[in-house]
């Protein structure tokens, strides 16, 4: 399955993100969390990638092959290039290669400062390029609806992201954002650059407080005077967070979805219960 096919075949397309865990034990006992996950009928789930150095393409790779293998589900295998040199590689897309897994999300990667960084990808166009070049690959990318942290500002960024899709990528996945707004007035920039592959929107459901101000910190999404308010009063009440941030999740898509998004993509954690939830409120919908 090409996953940028998807879109002409459904829309919105429906698709989970989840990590390798770091333990080989934790690996093994994955299934449940797949089981349930894929009770939900993604169209697909994409597999992250760790720094390099942590044998993170092994972990990647095994769970990848284990959700097409046993689930029967195409993944989207995440793939870093800011430390990995391009032998480096070339190598994981042979192995990617061998085991069937022709899609791939092309991504620089964060700076780990305990990783030596490599000369030769400084963008993930370039990555996008070298991907291309090595095999039949199937390349998606990643998008900042509110700018990536590190560009100097939103003309540069989609300049940018434009160098990627026209190096290949026909699929983009958003960061999470929680002002709906923002990525509506997002995807008329990238008309106005001439980007026209499908775009889906990325959706972090916030269960507790820690990890959202986390993930914020990390991301730079800007949090909308609604959501704070719903911090504010149930920030220290776990299970009062969770249902309030399950239903903020859920309307958020709603309306992304009657706006006719192309996608929505699920940042599930790990957690078969929030992916849950939040397919329960919009089955009817997808």
């Amino acid at each position: 399955m090409i996953i940028e096919n998807l879109f002409t075949q459904k829309k919105p397309v429906l698709s989970f993100e989840i990590f390798p865990p770091k333990k080989e034990a934790e690996l093994e006992n994955i299934d449940a969390t797949l089981k349930l996950l894929a009770a939900l009928h993604p169209d697909f789930i994409s597999v992250t990638f760790g720094a390099g150095g942590s044998g993170a393409d092994n972990k990647t790779l095994e769970l990848a092959s284990k959700i097409r293998r046993e689930y029967q589900i195409e993944p989207l295998v995440h793939l870093t290039c800011i430390s990995y040199s391009k032998e480096e590689i070339k190598n994981i897309l042979k192995r990617l290669e061998e085991a069937g897994l022709k899609n791939i999300l092309a991504l620089r990667g964060d700076v780990n400062p305990q990783i030596p960084i490599k000369d030769d990808f400084k963008y993930a166009s370039e990555l996008v390029t070298f991907i291309k070049e090595q095999g039949d690959f199937h390349v998606s990318g990643a998008c900042y609806p509110e700018v990536h942290l590190e560009a100097t500002d939103l003309v540069s960024d989609i300049r940018h992201l434009k160098k990627k899709v026209d190096a290949g990528a026909g699929h983009l996945v958003s960061q999470l954002f929680f002002d709906n707004k923002i990525f509506y007035d997002f995807q008329e920039k990238l008309k106005i650059a001439g980007i026209d592959v499908p775009v889906e929107a990325g959706i972090m459901p916030v269960t507790n407080r820690a990890q959202i101000e986390r993930m914020v910190n990390m991301c730079g999404a800007s949090l909308p005077e609604k959501f704070r308010r719903i911090l504010d009063k149930y920030g220290d009440r776990k299970e009062a967070l969770f249902d309030a941030g399950m239903a903020y999740a859920v309307n958020q898509i709603v309306e992304l979805i009657a706006h006719g998004v192309d996608g929505i993509h699920i940042f599930t954690m790990n957690n078969p219960v929030v992916a849950g939830r939040i397919c329960e409120g919009i089955k009817n919908l997808i």
